[in-house]
């Protein structure tokens, strides 16, 4: 598939690299792909100055990695004399709706975070045109409009599943690369839950499900495994449906099955009222096996002081095998036509793109698989690492719930969610509400 190619010839060129060495010589209301909760800015006016005291100002939607962004910042601010300020949202925030605001403030970021195709429809009037950057053809994951322009840098490739505790899968004996099918998952959890008292957890499962907060996670993540897991590369059945106002009812039903199992055996405190740094917290301090995140969690280990082996298992809700996990290029960073230094965004996303220290920003320090086919620096952290061996497995499947119109996961779906954890309905009342929430989009 696509992005197992892309990824074997980054390995394939990380491999001559280190050889040449050894001779001497990556709200919007789509955008949240797994964020901690807050807001963090240095600044957010961005000034327009001469030449040699240039700011430029990035919307970032992923505040796990806001200190590296930063950091780098810093050292191309002592490098090049060009400020960049990043302003991070996560958890919680409506991305689409600050950035409408500062829009309508005409106070908009020169560079902004898009999440996919809903959020293109509406900003794709103000991205400027990226398509003849030097980094596009180094890549397969830029964002593309229908028009065929490159509008959207990517600056990783994700992925997710079910992360579990390795150290406590051992425990247990149960190996995860046999959770492939809702029966494997079922039994797993069962051994795992009649072993809590041994094995130090209070739950089996940290996930949380709260729409204010943690829509994201359940209505665009987790909803995600529905529209892909077990497809074929290049199958967009079911978000077509979807757009067209359909479901497949007995496919949702299976998927509901395992939903359920998931917030049958979840810490119920985390799962209702729970935020993402709840749910993270724990998992990292080993009181639960599984959470129901990805490989963006990586920067945040090391302030729990997790040593503990981990991996991702699949989002497997059919009983079927599917051996694969959602991995995809998380969103994109446009650049505002609008703004008076078009040119240092751009400058400044090359950076990233094509000089070894962007690489190490995006992969050591951000804890991501570079989005670039000649990067050298591999992936240290050990999501991230666990990840690689999936998309070079080509074990994969495409992220299409970035697919939905803009808000619908966030106002539409997300309460569904909510009120299924809360056990407000059963299987077939969750299938009926998605039926319906989805039906609104018909033409």
């Amino acid at each position: 598939m696509k992005l197992k190619k892309f990824v074997s010839a980054l390995l394939i060129t990380a491999m001559t690299g280190a050889l040449l060495v050894g001779c001497g010589s990556n709200n919007s209301t789509n955008t949240n792909t797994g964020t901690d909760s807050g807001t963090t800015t240095e600044n957010k006016t961005t000034e327009n100055t001469s030449k040699g005291n240039v700011s430029i100002r990035l919307l970032n939607g992923k505040i796990e990695i806001d200190a590296p962004l930063k950091a780098y910042a810093e050292a191309y601010k002592q490098k090049t004399g060009v400020e960049v300020v990043i302003e991070s949202l996560g958890g919680g925030a409506d991305i689409a709706a600050t950035l409408k605001g500062y829009l309508a403030a005409g106070n908009m970021p020169d560079m902004f975070v898009i999440g996919g195709e809903g959020d293109y429809n509406v900003w794709k009037d103000y991205m400027e045109d990226l398509s003849n950057e030097s980094w596009v053809s180094d890549t397969d994951v830029a964002y593309v409009s229908p028009e065929g322009k490159v509008v959207g840098f990517p600056y990783a490739v994700e992925g997710y599943g079910l992360t579990y505790n390795k150290d406590l899968l051992d425990k247990a004996g149960i190996d995860p690369a046999t959770l492939t099918n809702i029966n494997a998952y079922k039994a797993a959890f069962e051994k795992l839950d009649s072993m809590k008292d041994e094995l130090g957890i209070t739950a089996v499962v940290s996930m949380a499900a709260e729409a204010g907060q943690m829509w994201w996670s359940v209505a665009n993540h987790n909803f995600g495994s529905y529209l892909a897991t077990g497809v074929e590369n290049g199958d967009s059945k079911y978000i077509d449906m979807l757009k067209k106002g359909e479901i497949d009812r007995d496919r949702m039903t299976q998927y509901a099955k395992f939903l359920k199992l998931l917030f049958d055996y979840s810490d119920k405190n985390t799962l209702i009222s729970g935020t993402y740094d709840d749910q993270l917290a724990l998992w990292a301090q080993g009181k639960t096996v599984f959470i129901h995140q990805g490989n963006w969690i990586d920067p945040s280990l090391p302030s729990y002081n997790v040593t503990f082996g981990m991996g991702i298992a699949p989002s497997a809700f059919m009983e079927q095998d599917t051996d694969g996990i959602l991995a995809d290029a998380p969103s994109w960073w446009a650049v505002y036509n609008g703004g008076k230094n078009i040119q240092a965004c751009k400058d400044f996303l090359t950076s990233l793109a094509t000089t070894e220290e962007g690489a190490k920003c995006l992969v050591q320090d951000c804890g991501m698989i570079s989005p670039f086919k000649s990067t050298t620096v591999q992936p240290t952290a050990p999501l991230a690492t666990d990840l690689m061996k999936w998309v070079q497995a080509g074990k994969t499947y495409p992220w299409h719930w970035a697919k939905m119109p803009d808000g619908f996961a966030m106002n539409n779906l997300g309460p569904v969610f909510e009120s299924f954890a809360k056990g407000d309905v059963d299987i077939e009342g969750f299938v009926d509400l998605m039926a319906n929430a989805i039906a609104t989009l018909k033409q």
